[in-house]
């Protein structure tokens, strides 16, 4: 059992380094996913540097073993709003082809480390959250 866990451990590791680049890519580059913003958000460009944050405090708590299932749903969810909100009409909406399949390869992307995330969350089972009594 114990090769399990270090396997594991590596996994959400490599995760949590990909996240961390994320983070550090949306505070370099905020001007260019300033185009993935709802129209409908308040905050315009403020969203970068908000979801990088969201990245790279899951990236610690994944490094730290610390709030990892709280952080790990919570991460869940702002992918599964992207997929919703950004990638889905992105795919539906694309005027050309290459445009689609980045789309479709973004949705893809997020729905894999949503997956992740979500088992992640799940295996944490010595993080209990204050309501839970039989996790």
């Amino acid at each position: 059992m114990k090769h399990y866990h270090i396997v594991s451990r590596i996994a959400i590791y490599m995760l949590a380094v990909v996240l961390f680049v994320f983070g550090v890519f949306h505070f370099m580059y905020p001007r260019d996913l300033l185009v993935y913003v709802p129209e409908f958000l308040p905050l315009g460009i403020k969203w970068a540097y908000i979801v990088g944050s969201a990245f790279i405090l899951v990236a610690l708590s994944y490094l730290t073993n610390q709030y990892v299932k709280f952080s790990s749903y919570l991460l869940f969810i702002l992918l599964v709003i992207f997929i919703l909100t950004i990638h889905l009409p992105n795919y539906q909406h694309a005027g050309d082809k290459e445009m689609r399949q980045l789309a479709l390869i973004n949705i893809l992307k997020d729905t894999g480390i949503a997956a992740f995330a979500l088992h992640i969350g799940a295996s944490a089972w010595h993080q209990h959250f204050q309501l839970e009594h039989n996790d």
